[in-house]
């Protein structure tokens, strides 16, 4: 008989083997164990939050970079070239309204030229024209002359060493010209030069929708946009008074 028929060769085990501790490791607890099992997920995670801090980080960054950008913008000379045209323009398309003419058309070509704002041209505006013309006068003059006033204090108080008025004994900041020029010139002229065009743009915005409501094709929100301008217009108003009696 075959001595590989006498003695059969035993049948290969597939119980998986057990890993060898290594003596010089230490063995692993229930929290490394987990944080072990934790890794690739938390791994995978940490992508995730670091772009999510990068991207506000970056939205901060662009903010600040716009605020301190904008008063250097074409858009805003624009907006103030509108605000300055904007009043003398309304005052002559009342006449032009009464008498059929196309102030709405005259109206719509100002704010597409200065402010950008594309308005569908209904069939016809016929006394809405007119309404625009009226209603927006108001806040056309108070538009004009907060701007006027907030671009006059920026002037006045950067060129502060240039003012016949500038006696730095009795002024915030003195009793040196620099000390009073810097009090001045950074809080008066530097705060109004960058605020002043989120004003304007404020302005702007509602003398737009204005136009869109009773110049263009649709009347969706017109009342509201009435309401606001009459109200901007009468705090204005207010406001104004105590500035005057300074004046």
């Amino acid at each position: 008989m075959d001595l590989a028929q006498r003695h059969p060769a035993p049948a290969p085990d597939h119980t998986p083997a057990r890993p060898v501790a290594d003596p010089g490791r230490p063995a692993a607890t229930g929290r490394g164990r987990a944080e072990a099992a934790s890794g690739p997920a938390a791994t995978a995670a940490s992508p995730a939050g670091t772009d999510q801090h990068a991207r506000r980080r970056d939205v901060a960054r662009a903010g600040w970079k716009g605020i301190l950008r904008e008063p250097f913008t074409a858009a805003t000379w624009l907006r103030l070239a509108y605000l300055l045209l904007a009043l003398p323009v309304g005052i002559l398309c009342v006449p032009i309204a009464l008498v059929g003419g196309p102030a709405g058309r005259i109206q719509r070509g100002l704010a597409r030229r200065l402010l950008g704002v594309e308005v569908a041209e209904p069939r016809r505006t016929g006394p809405l024209a007119l309404a625009h013309a009226v209603i927006s006068l108001p806040l056309n003059l108070v538009a004009l002359t907060v701007s006027a006033y907030f671009w006059t204090v920026v002037v006045i108080n950067l060129a502060y060493p240039l003012r016949p008025d500038s006696d730095p004994t009795q002024a915030w900041g003195g009793p040196t010209m620099a000390g009073a020029w810097a009090v001045h010139g950074i809080g008066g002229g530097l705060s109004f030069l960058f605020i002043t065009p989120w004003v304007m743009k404020g302005f702007t915005l509602l003398q737009a929708r204005l136009v869109e409501g009773f110049l263009g094709a649709g009347r969706a929100g017109l009342l509201k946009a009435t309401g606001i301008a009459l109200a901007v217009t009468a705090l204005c108003a207010l406001l104004s008074i105590p500035v005057i009696h300074q004046l």
